[in-house]
């Protein structure tokens, strides 16, 4: 009865209907997702003399550009993408350039005294040069008089700034006005810009033009010390304190305008008015303009 059994019962050894070793490996390897091809000799000597064949599937293909454009578009696009950060670092730059010019507030005394070349002129030429991304313009000019500036140059007949505002450069009106111009002095040249004081010379009041001819001289040594917020204090002797930013008048203010900033006896410094003739003694005190 037990051989009886082994004879049809699947798996048992030595049965005559015991599944083959090989169909329970076909079973296993069809059940994972492979091909089983199987294959007879020409002349099988016993059953267990048949071979096997056993393949897996074919291996994938590589991808293609054609089939896998997305995958391979992010390698592609890296040089549109270039573009675009440079652009983006142009466009900044510029906008930097648009914001590119920021000067601090500075009296006129200050103004003559960290020049080179203070000058009364008229402006009669400009001409562009190509010398930069954005050039030079060098104004032709009628000097009428120089407050300042005999050691560096005898007699300026140019004048250079940028040619961009945004770069601080200035401009002056053709063949118009008279302008007090102060720069500074590189390679023989005169250079000035916004962050300079120039102006029309009808504009300046009777103090500021006393002031270039000899008042701002007497006061270098002097430090206008600006106040933007209370309280202030002085806290040397040479100083100067500058209150017009604290004015709702805003700038230029009254001090700018009216009063230098003049070195004392034993190297105190104190506000001078200069208006009229009767003021020519009327210094005051440094904390008190």
């Amino acid at each position: 009865m037990a051989s009886r059994a082994a004879d049809w019962l699947p798996g048992c050894r030595g049965g005559k209907g015991a599944w083959p070793a090989r169909y329970m490996y076909r079973l296993a390897r069809l059940s994972r997702g492979i091909r089983v091809e199987e294959t007879r000799a020409s002349e099988p000597t016993s059953t267990d003399s048949r071979t096997l064949d056993i393949t897996r599937r074919p291996p994938r293909t590589p991808p293609d550009s054609t089939r896998f454009t997305p995958l391979y578009s992010r390698f592609t696009m890296l040089p549109v993408y270039r573009q675009l950060v440079r652009l983006l670092l142009a466009l900044s730059s510029l906008q930097q350039l648009a914001e590119g010019c920021s000067c601090a507030l500075s009296h006129p005394q200050d103004a003559f005294c960290n020049s080179d070349v203070v000058i009364r002129a008229k402006v009669v030429g400009k001409k562009l040069l190509r010398d930069g991304p954005f050039g030079t313009m060098r104004y032709t000019v009628k000097q009428m008089k120089m407050y300042k500036g005999f050691d560096k140059v005898q007699h300026v007949q140019h004048i250079y700034t940028d040619a961009s505002e945004s770069l601080c450069g200035v401009k002056f009106d053709i063949n118009k006005y008279q302008y007090l111009i102060t720069g500074r002095v590189y390679d023989g040249k005169v250079y000035t810009g916004l962050c300079n004081f120039n102006e029309r010379w009808e504009r300046l009041s009777l103090a500021q033009k006393k002031g270039v001819n000899h008042r701002y001289q007497l006061g270098c040594n002097c430090r206008i010390k600006p106040c933007h917020y209370l309280p202030c204090f002085v806290t040397s002797k040479n100083e100067c304190l500058w209150t017009d930013m604290l004015s709702h008048f805003g700038y230029p203010g009254y001090q700018a305008r009216h009063y230098a900033c003049i070195e004392q006896k034993e190297g105190y410094c104190s506000w001078y008015r200069g208006m009229a003739s009767r003021d020519k003694k009327n210094a005051i005190n440094a904390t008190d303009p």
